[in-house]
């Protein structure tokens, strides 16, 4: 028999979800019929797949010990450098500007740099993160950005955190800005524009009206100055498609500088994207509506200034 103790990080996911991250190599149906058998139980009681597991639970398995190896847990975010521009912290997220070329996310097994790795570097280094004592529960970020797209990212301290970033990005209650410099000029000074997105392969294509396997996708868009061949616009992304700036202004015959993979003329630089602003509306019942009256900027004079140095404007 096996006891384990829901550790806060561990509060509010189903029983089989947390299992499944805790013991990789339970297999599913054991774990499912263990749980029906009642060979798998809470706070010694019969409990369901999908039950909500609490702070201070009490999980009690009756199963061979070679399935309930636990997770060992990597420490490779230690070989990763440890450089990280901070732009806001608490003890719930992380704030940070990744420069360009630096990945949000590792996309291959072993320590290759990118933000999530770096965060976890610091996290540790802070002791507040500590591999070893978490069962169930990593850090994580809440919003990536393209390799060659410099901004901000949130990454989580908490389980909480997570839970609840996810959900305010995905109801539009964490607003998301972004600098982009667009070849030539827009009509209007600003507008919202709304088309329809789908992601072939590598690439967005967009359309005008509705199409098969096509989303609505939107953003708003201002203009903040003009130069003798492009203009600087401050955005607001109102959906979060695959590309979607890149692919919009393109669509609209005004891709942005440096963008040779949706037709930008060619530059030696990558595309003038920035994430420069967050603000939060959670609603006040939320355990991150302390963030509301927060806003996270990069002063937009300053990217244009990066941008004028490395010769993208």
């Amino acid at each position: 028999m096996k006891e384990i103790h829901v550790q806060e990080n561990d509060a509010g996911q189903r029983v089989d979800r947390f299992l499944m991250k805790l013991f990789p190599s339970l297999p599913k149906g054991m774990m499912y019929k263990a749980i029906r058998n009642k060979k798998i139980k809470v706070n010694r009681k019969r409990c369901t797949i999908d039950q909500r597991l609490q702070f201070q639970d009490v999980v009690h398995l009756f199963l061979p010990p070679e399935v309930l190896e636990e997770k060992k847990q990597a420490d490779a975010f230690l070989q990763v450098p440890k450089e990280l521009d901070i732009c806001y912290e608490d003890e719930q997220i992380l704030i940070v500007d990744k420069p360009v070329g630096l990945r949000s996310q590792s996309d291959a097994a072993g320590p290759q740099d990118c933000v999530v790795m770096r965060v976890l570097r610091y996290l540790y280094e802070q002791g507040s993160y500590e591999p070893h004592r978490e069962q169930s529960f990593t850090p994580a970020i809440c919003n990536r950005l393209d390799r060659n797209t410099r901004g901000l990212i949130i990454a989580a301290k908490t389980a909480n955190a997570l839970r609840e970033i996810n959900a305010g990005i995905r109801s539009h209650q964490v607003k998301k800005y972004y600098l982009a410099c667009i070849e030539g000029k827009m009509d209007r000074e600003q507008e919202e524009i709304q088309l329809y997105h789908q992601k072939i392969g590598t690439k967005a294509q967009l359309y005008a009206h509705p199409h098969p396997g096509a989303h609505p996708c939107a953003l708003r868009y201002r203009q903040l100055a003009f130069y003798h061949d492009a203009s600087l616009l401050e955005v607001e992304l109102i959906s979060g498609k695959f590309h979607q700036i890149r692919a919009m202004f393109a669509f609209m015959h005004h891709p942005l500088l440096g963008d040779v993979k949706y037709g930008a003329k060619q530059r030696n630089t990558y595309q003038a994207l920035a994430a420069v602003r967050l603000q939060f509306a959670f609603p006040q019942e939320s355990t991150m509506a302390y963030l509301n009256n927060q806003t996270i900027a990069i002063p937009w004079e300053k990217i244009e200034k990066d941008w004028k140095q490395q010769g993208i404007l």
